[in-house]
């Protein structure tokens, strides 16, 4: 089975020690110059043609890990990135982007900043998602949209084309979207453009969140939605902005996750005939209502079966025009409930040949558990448990630091994952009880066990932020809730887009490359997490 667990509770993995001689096939020499040194000397590119065949007596070593889960690939780690980062781990981080501001470039340069407009749209594109300076930025909010202006000359809404209200005169779609997502846009046109109610359509708002006078969330429904039944997203309010993950605080998080909880747990009451309060629900409520459908004897059989949910945090967008991730970078999560069945067709045929289940990323997970059951003859995630918390270093530095793990308490636990699929992927999971059950779905998940769930997502946005990354990517990989196994845990994965991991080649193949040791970057993760406390 390809997977990096194993039943004594340790990792493998393979070394490629590459030494090898290639053919010299080449059938034309052109040597020419690339130029000059210091001294004026010529530089050739003699190199680049060997006589004969060519001889690699010691290439770089390569860690080559299979991920522990197979549907998700294999990593590889160059040893000598590696050996780098290890030396000096706070180089595993992102920059800080630089200010930039055309207003004071042209100021300086004594040209009107009027300028600005005749810009070609590329440039106007590259300077919306990059500018630090309000001024540039308002100056494209304008020219890519119409504003309702008050008497000081803020903007109180947008034109629309027509009384209903449906559709908002934007001249010019992607530069509204790439400066509306910059953060450094005065709020009040952030508000106008995307975050007010209503700016960004007509989705009703079916529950909310107050936590204090800082954190104020709306649920909104997405009926249309390619998930049958619809989706929710929770979206912070318009007096509640947050367009970076360190922005966000703990009623932040508690909100977010209580409306996952209570519309989760409401629908499946609803389905099952279990009273439903008329008004929000409290912390107590939640927690009767998730034990009585716990305990209902219709769940196994529920028209609903597991729970999907997500968040893309953070926007970018290419001057070329290639959006680079999420549609909008201020905070929103999405969830919903999948059906247990779904009508299935035959091409060329209307009528229906029978009843199959839709697709839960979930499912991918126990398909491992039985695998590994099936080889292993040992229970693949009371292993990969062990694995996590026993863990050793892959490289012959026994000195350095070998914990996997970011933070953790008694319900749950942020680590590291020895094969990442993104550079710097973390994962969060329930943790076993000392029967090695575990965790595996929010309908399992009691109110403590839930809170640590809340708090590790936090703590991984926060360990992420803490070394740059701008743009995150967070799914759940829960247990069916008519699952009789009691070793699926409940699994959170965070995956950053860093700057020159595109998602290419490699990646299309599932061939993740690293240039750190995984230990390494689980005690940069840890320092992140300090030094925000």
């Amino acid at each position: 089975m390809r997977t990096c667990v194993t039943p004594h509770r340790d990792f493998i993995f393979a070394i490629h020690k590459p030494s090898y001689t290639v053919r010299n096939l080449r059938d034309r020499t052109r040597c020419e110059s690339l130029g000059v040194d210091p001294e004026m000397n010529r530089i050739l590119n003699q190199k680049n043609y060997p006589e004969g065949d060519v001889n690699v007596a010691e290439a770089d070593w390569i860690y080559e890990i299979a991920n522990p889960f197979p549907f998700r690939g294999t990593t590889y780690i160059g040893k000598s990135w590696a050996d780098r980062a290890a030396q000096n781990p706070d180089r595993i981080r992102l920059p800080e982007p630089p200010e930039v501001s055309l207003h004071s470039c042209f100021k300086e340069q004594r040209i009107d900043p009027a300028v600005i407009k005749a810009l070609p749209r590329p440039l106007l594109l590259g300077l919306a998602t990059t500018s630090t300076d309000p001024e540039d930025l308002i100056v494209l909010a304008q020219m890519s949209c119409r504003f309702e202006f008050d008497n000081d000359d803020q903007p109180r809404g947008l034109l629309y084309t027509d009384a209903s209200g449906t559709r908002a005169v934007i001249g010019d779609f992607e530069l509204f979207e790439a400066v509306a997502n910059n953060t450094h846009l005065p709020d009040e046109y952030k508000i106008a453009m995307v975050i007010r109610p209503g700016a960004q359509g007509s989705s009703e708002i079916v529950g909310d969140y107050h936590g204090d006078d800082s954190t104020h969330i709306y649920e909104y429904l997405r009926r249309n939605s390619y998930i049958g039944g619809g989706h929710y997203a929770a979206n912070m309010a318009d007096d509640a902005i947050r367009y970076q993950a360190g922005e966000l605080c703990g009623k932040d998080m508690e909100g977010l996750r209580y409306l996952y909880y209570q519309r989760s747990f409401t629908r499946l009451a609803d389905e099952l005939g279990i009273p439903v309060p008329e008004r929000p629900l409290t912390g107590a409520d939640l927690e009767t209502m998730r034990l009585s459908i716990l305990e209902h004897p219709g769940l196994a059989n529920s028209i609903v079966d597991s729970t999907l949910w997500g968040w893309n945090f953070g926007f970018d967008f290419s001057s070329s025009g290639y959006r680079l991730h999420a549609s909008h970078q201020q905070v929103h999560q999405q969830y919903a409930l999948i059906p247990a069945t779904v009508d299935v067709f035959r091409d060329g045929s209307g009528d229906t040949q029978t009843a199959g289940r839709p697709f839960s990323s979930g499912d991918m997970i126990d398909e491992v558990i039985a695998a590994y059951e099936q080889y292993m003859h040992s229970s693949f995630f009371n292993d990969y448990f062990h694995s996590i918390v026993e863990n050793r270093r892959m490289d012959e530095h026994t000195d350095r630091k070998r914990s996997l793990v970011v933070w953790q308490d008694d319900h749950a636990i942020l680590f590291v994952p020895k094969a990442q699929t993104s550079q710097w992927e973390l994962q969060l999971m329930t943790r076993p009880d000392t029967n090695g059950t575990f965790v595996g779905n929010i309908i399992e998940a009691a109110s403590p066990v839930r809170r640590s769930l809340d708090t590790g997502i936090l703590m991984a946005q926060r360990a992420l932020a803490g070394r740059g990354a701008k743009m995150v990517t967070s799914i759940e990989y829960s247990k069916r809730f008519s699952s009789t196994r009691s070793d699926h845990p409940l699994i959170y994965c965070f995956m950053p887009k860093l700057p020159h991991s595109p998602g290419a080649f490699s990646e299309t193949q599932l061939r993740f490359i690293n240039g750190h040791y995984p230990e390494d970057f689980a005690s940069v993760c840890r320092e992140s997490l300090t030094d925000r406390s």
